[in-house]
């Protein structure tokens, strides 16, 4: 009877586990036209999707409880979370025009392991910037100078944006890295006078600007600039790169790109597609 006893604790331990591992891992919807909101029970750490077709943004200065989680068409993706206390979420993402869930309030026990102690590998690629527009994922911190100095070293070919009073600003195609896109611009200054640098921001517009009531401008701040200059000599063309949280598109939905003159009237705005 005693021999009983621990064959039968062994029992029940393989069973758990074997119910664990049969775990149906649940599905989040999201499309362009509405958030999604995802709130854990711990301080989000990092967000990873595996597509960039979904965008999940939450706040990397200061940790909060919460995560925001935008879709555009396409196939179905994942997403992986890890908290501050090490918990590791995972769900399958889909997209849909009809959403019936908004908010999802994630509780402990959704959590399918812990980073430091549960075996947990994410398969990664070898891919080159050169040859995609996605980076693979990597669990090291980001250096954003390096990267940012690799995409100026391997260009890529640029979108004319504007032209106005000799000068001209292109953008080049995105560049996804983790839950950040990284963006080259280039000024070129081909005018008789220097350009000096007030402002460039990058907006998200939505509908016509003619109808008021249908305009939506949404401001993309950049978290990271690298070799911005403040001041374009005459006949001197620049390229500096600037990384964003990661942002997706809708079908109605464009880039606009305002750059402003400090001092001057020669403002430079232009949609994007």
């Amino acid at each position: 009877m005693k021999k009983s006893i621990p064959l039968l604790g062994l029992l029940i331990i393989m069973a758990s586990l074997e119910g664990q591992n049969a775990k149906v891992i649940d599905t989040i919807y999201a499309n362009e036209q509405k958030t999604v909101s995802l709130f854990f029970p711990d301080p989000i750490r990092q967000g990873i999707t595996g597509s960039h077709n979904y965008a999940f943004s939450f706040n990397r200065e200061k940790a909060q409880y919460f995560g925001l989680l935008q879709a555009t068409p396409g196939e179905e993706s994942n997403l992986l979370v890890v908290t501050q206390d090490g918990g590791v979420y995972s769900y399958l993402l889909r997209y849909s025009q009809k959403l019936e869930k908004l908010n999802y309030f994630i509780a402990d026990s959704e959590r399918i392991g812990n980073e430091r102690t549960g075996p947990f590998i994410l398969p990664q690629k070898n891919i080159s910037l050169v040859d995609s527009d996605t980076i693979p994922t990597s669990d090291k911190s980001v250096d954003y100078s390096k990267l940012c100095a690799q995409l100026l070293r391997n260009p890529k070919p640029f979108d004319q944006i504007k032209y106005k009073d000799g000068v001209t600003i292109r953008m080049a195609k995105s560049i996804y890295y983790l839950n950040e896109v990284y963006i080259v611009f280039e000024i070129d200054n081909d005018s008789q006078i220097d350009f000096e640098i007030n402002t460039l921001n990058l907006y998200k517009v939505n509908g016509n600007k003619k109808r008021k009531a249908s305009y939506q401008e949404l401001l993309l701040s950049p978290i990271y600039k690298f070799k911005m200059p403040q001041l374009v000599f005459k006949g001197q063309q620049v390229h500096f790169v600037c990384v964003y949280p990661k942002f997706t598109l809708g079908a109605r939905e464009k880039l606009m790109v305002k750059l402003e003159e400090l001092n001057g009237n020669r403002d430079v705005i232009k949609l994007r597609k």
